[in-house]
Formats: structure tokens, C-alpha cells, sequence
């Protein structure tokens, strides 16, 4: 069984369309659910929209900081 409830790649997603999704993906978990992102670059971005749009609303934890691979788990608390 996975540890994740849903996964998104971002890059399979236009770039204006990419944050939109993982949101609609993070709002659809329920409370403890964990959604694993897998990025091209660091989200970071992201995680500063998800600060101000979603505040303590959820977690993040860098599972792979590569230079080509991104993964993060984000969590909904």
C-alpha cells in the first residue's frame, strides 16, 4: 500500500496550469492524507503560495532534492 493518497508530476502540466492542479490535488485529501509532488526544479515558489494561501493548513517535506528530481511530500493536516 502507498504511503501517498494521490500523486502529481508537474511537468506533465502546462506551467500556468501546474500550481491550479496540485491545489485542486491538495484540497480534494482528507485530514492525515499525504499527496507526493514530483518537480523538475525546487518548488519553492509553491511552498511560499501554500504559506499564504492554505496557513496551517498543511505540511511539506523534501523527500528528494536533486538536481534534475524534486519529490515532496505535502501532507494536509
Amino acid at each position: 500500500m502507498s504511503q501517498f493518497a494521490a500523486r502529481i508530476n508537474a511537468p506533465d502540466y502546462e506551467p500556468r496550469d501546474r500550481h491550479p492542479a496540485i491545489f485542486r490535488l491538495f484540497d480534494s485529501l482528507k485530514p492525515g492524507e499525504v499527496m507526493e509532488l514530483t518537480n523538475d526544479h525546487d518548488p519553492r515558489p509553491l511552498h511560499y503560495q501554500f504559506m499564504m494561501e492554505r496557513e496551517n493548513q498543511f505540511t511539506w517535506e523534501y523527500l528528494e532534492e536533486g538536481q534534475e528530481v524534486w519529490r515532496v511530500a505535502i501532507g494536509k493536516k
